[in-house]
């Protein structure tokens, strides 16, 4: 809104009403506005929540070997960084890009799911919650509209990058003149790093374009799901999920930046999507809402992020990382939501299978993988064979979430020098 009205200010001559063209200048303000309303409408909502006794049930106490009680802790603190998300995107945003359009929707949509898994946690006194069939629903009918109106939208639309040999063994990186419609994504550590989807579907012969956006679409509920429950999952520990979260965003921002400025699109050698600056503020306001968050969720925490955050930022992130056609970057960059998945079905599978032959058996001390760090040996079934029992001894919550930050760092600088390793 606040852009609109600069812009228009700016054809009288009003001085300063130029900067709000600039998207460095709208990203920065969109970052500290949101961590300022994230820190100032914490404080309040956290008071609020206390005082009308709406906590989430008392967490098992067993599992933490430290003995720490988290009774009493108000949830649904997603309701903080979502507000402050749609906050700074409507006031410097232009609300007219469909890519800003997809990622407003997607917050809210996602949000309302977990917002309705959390009520059913704290007022229906059900620790269940939202059954997951419904989640699933949900996840994939955003992912639908997601994937068909990147299909329709005539806005969205992309310049494939090309090489040029000059000069012997130059090269030089140029891009279409004509902007397309495309099923083309980012496909690392290859040289020609564009795959397009319709390839997979090349025997459907002249309806290979169509079959391909059908694989686009697939891909985009596959993705969206996926990344949607591993942030879920991460969502374990005090200062987990916001501080990977936020790293992640990061990341993303840098790499929404340099899809939507043709400069460096050529320079790395990747499609350049016109528009997509507007993701950049997008970006910089989540990230201030997750640092905000996290003032009063590092541990000790003052509130749980609850389902209204993690599976709002899951699908976040997939869907940003869709509309600039980096998705197949996600395995590295959202490495620790994977690894988390992973290590749940795993555990799951493996424990069926040793129930079918009468075996007791499990590969981690427990799962989501964040948790088979703090358990003392003390703790393990001794009925149970355990494939992995590293570590030995058990380490303390602040310990294990500080070093899957580190982790997450790792993950995000090497998912963006994956844009030059070929």
């Amino acid at each position: 809104m606040l852009y609109y009205l600069f812009r228009f200010l700016e054809q009288f001559g009003v001085s300063g009403s130029g900067m709000w063209s600039y998207i460095s200048f709208r990203a920065l303000l969109a970052l500290i506005l949101a961590l300022v309303i994230s820190a100032w409408f914490g404080e309040y909502f956290i008071k609020w929540m206390k005082r009308h006794n709406i906590s989430e049930t008392q967490r098992d106490a067993s599992i933490d070997p430290f003995g720490v009680q988290k009774i009493n802790v108000p949830s649904m603190g997603g309701i903080i960084i979502i507000v402050s998300i749609l906050v700074p995107c409507l006031l410097l945003g232009r609300l007219r890009n469909i890519y800003l359009i997809l990622m407003l929707v997607t917050t809210v949509w996602l949000g309302l799911l977990g917002f309705l898994d959390d009520y059913i946690k704290i007022f229906k006194k059900n620790k269940d919650g939202l059954p997951g069939r419904f989640k699933i629903v949900g996840q994939v009918l955003l992912g639908l509209f997601v994937g068909l109106t990147l299909y329709l939208s005539p806005d969205a639309t992309i310049r494939e990058n090309i090489e040029m040999q000059q000069h012997g063994q130059t090269t030089e990186i140029v891009h279409k003149s004509q902007a397309v419609k495309s099923t083309k994504t980012t496909i690392p550590f290859v040289k020609e790093n564009n795959f397009d989807y319709a390839e997979l579907v090349s025997f459907c012969g002249k309806y290979k374009t169509q079959a391909g956006w059908i694989v686009f679409v697939l891909v985009t509920i596959f993705v969206i799901t996926a990344v949607s429950n591993g942030a879920n999952l991460n969502d374990g520990m005090d200062g987990m999920a916001a501080g990977n979260s936020a790293i992640i965003f990061i990341a993303l921002g840098i790499l929404a930046y340099v899809s939507s400025h043709i400069e460096f699109a050529s320079y790395l050698n990747i499609m350049y999507v016109p528009g997509s600056q507007e993701l950049v503020i997008f970006t910089c306001a989540t990230v201030g809402a997750l640092i905000g968050f996290l003032w009063y969720n590092a541990y000790p925490a003052q509130i749980f992020m609850g389902d209204t955050g993690s599976l709002a930022i899951g699908g976040i992130i997939a869907v940003l990382a869709i509309i600039i056609h980096k998705e197949l970057l996600i395995p590295i960059l959202c490495g620790i939501f994977l690894l988390e998945s992973l290590s749940v079905i795993l555990q799951v599978e493996w424990y069926k299978l040793g129930k079918r032959k009468g075996v007791k058996q499990r590969i981690f001390k427990r799962t989501p993988i964040h948790d088979n760090f703090r358990v003392l040996p003390s703790q393990l079934d001794p009925e149970c064979k355990y494939l992995c029992k590293w570590p030995h001894g058990a380490w303390h919550e602040s310990k294990i979430t500080i070093r899957f930050w580190i982790t997450t760092i790792i993950l995000a600088a090497l998912t963006i020098i994956t844009l030059k390793i070929r």
